[in-house]
């Protein structure tokens, strides 16, 4: 898939997925600005993925917290001035949070993982848009996560802000449409990242039996390669994913590499969208 000449902002990407998507955006032909808190570890980044900036594309790093509105207004300007315009963004930087039942948990901690998955995301939309508006195009991919389709105890905040964030996407495809610009979310599948090894150390007391016992698994087994997640980003920052809008795409399960020959299909359906069951769903005549 090629992106020679697209400029994108990757946020999250001094680790885990961020910095895998930035390596494949890079080895594509973008222009990549990467953000992240930790300017060290940013730095490390920024060093470990020059080797994949090809000729004639640039990489920048700039330390940013997606939750705090100077900063990103900074960035996007910052990319602007180096890139010259934007057509991507990726907003995948996201917490756990705290954990444990919700009537225990630290109500700070739990409003903090609030600020950073739900409202950060919707912060990252909102400084990039008036550009993406004005090119009357752009891709806005949005790292949602397991904990957008089902039901995660004692992760609350987790699960709450990944499921809002796909509604806002949804939302935010269809107020956008007409600017040619496609917002679409990303399950990148079960991910060996930092975010494992929280659940880990926190122990089946703080995160639950089932979860704990599910996450030593996936730590013994691999999980799911990052690679599988940031192809299909890189997918769908691409001109061939253009009008695919709207989608919760599941990396590892979906056929998304098909689904340009379903273009106009999927804008007359709810397919990999999120939407209410009924009885009627499940073979049921509930009266």
């Amino acid at each position: 898939m090629n992106l020679a000449g697209r400029s994108a902002i990757i946020s999250g990407a001094n680790q885990g997925l961020g910095f895998e998507i930035a390596r494949h955006y890079l080895q594509a032909g973008a222009n990549v600005m990467i953000c992240a808190r930790n300017k060290e570890k940013l730095a490390q980044a920024q060093q470990a993925l020059s080797q994949y900036v090809q000729s004639g594309r640039q990489l920048l790093a700039q330390a940013a917290d997606v939750s705090k509105p100077a900063d990103m207004q900074a960035l996007v300007d910052e990319t602007l001035k180096a890139f010259g315009k934007l057509d991507v963004l990726v907003a995948n930087a996201g917490v756990y949070g705290t954990k444990g039942p919700i009537e225990e948990i630290d109500w700070e901690e739990w409003s903090q993982a609030i600020d950073i998955n739900l409202k950060g995301v919707v912060l990252q939309c909102r400084v990039v848009l008036p550009h993406m508006k004005k090119n009357r195009y752009g891709k806005i991919i949005i790292l949602s996560g397991g904990g957008a389709t089902k039901p995660m105890p004692n992760l609350s905040a987790y699960a709450a802000s990944k499921a809002a964030v796909v509604r806002f996407a949804e939302t935010l495809a269809e107020e956008v449409a007409d600017w040619h610009i496609d917002v679409n979310t990303v399950a990148p599948g079960a991910l060996n990242t930092r975010l494992l090894d929280e659940v880990l150390e926190a122990g089946p007391e703080k995160v639950g039996k089932a979860f704990y016992e599910s996450s030593v698994k996936q730590k013994q087994t691999g999980g799911t390669s990052l690679d599988v997640g940031a192809e299909l980003c890189v997918f769908l920052a691409a001109q061939e994913s253009d009008g695919i809008t709207g989608r919760l795409l599941s990396a590892v399960w979906d056929p998304w590499r098909k689904l340009p020959a379903m273009t106009e299909q999927l804008k007359k359906s709810d397919i990999y969208t999120l939407r209410r069951i009924v009885p009627q769903d499940r073979g049921q005549t509930w009266e």
